[in-house]
């Protein structure tokens, strides 16, 4: 038997109606979002701003040291530049020591080649007037001797053996400068 209300739903199997669990789990709810409220959610708050004010933090001094090192490679390029610069300038001194250099180098041998062959010119004329006068020795004994056995005759006397050789000598200068000078005219 099953008894049938016409259209009315017992009051107890309604949903819509709000009854005493309603209202306590209304209540357990209402204290755990206040517990949230109270104890959980500002901790979290607290830590989300701290983690965004140490984002912030980290993305300004990201910037500064963006800045910094833009700065350090702006100062870095202009010491290489100064660097180079001064390396050019070192490098120009150098050649120009080193001409300098090379230069007097070049004077101190063209003035030692200079002496050693005045000394060269001094030392053959030393010999040369050596040699003229053991030639003119030596020719004069010959000459003597010669025209003593063409004469037949001693020429023992030394002044008159003397002008004899110096005469012979002359013209035999003479002779040799005439030549040169025909010579020189060949040419």
């Amino acid at each position: 038997m099953v008894h049938v209300t016409a259209g009315l739903i017992p009051l107890a199997s309604n949903f819509l109606v709000p009854n005493g669990t309603f209202f306590v789990e209304l209540i357990a709810f209402g204290i755990i979002v206040w517990l949230l409220a109270k104890f959980v959610i500002p901790p979290i708050n607290r830590a989300m701003t701290a983690r965004q004010d140490a984002i912030k933090k980290e993305f300004a001094d990201l910037e500064e040291a963006k800045a910094a090192a833009h700065k350090a490679e702006e100062e870095f390029k202009a010491q290489i530049a100064d660097a180079r610069h001064e390396a050019a300038k070192i490098r120009e001194e150098a050649r120009e020591q080193g001409a300098q250099i090379v230069g007097e180098a070049r004077e101190q041998a063209q003035a030692e080649a200079a002496r050693i062959v005045e000394h060269g010119h001094a030392q053959v004329r030393a010999e040369r007037q050596q040699a003229v006068a053991s030639l003119r020795a030596e020719v004069g004994t010959l000459a003597i001797d010669l025209a003593g056995r063409i004469v037949g005759e001693s020429l023992d006397d030394d002044e008159r053996s003397t002008r004899v050789v110096d005469r012979f000598l002359a013209d035999v200068e003479s002779m040799q400068a005439a030549e040169a000078t025909a010579q020189d005219g060949d040419r």
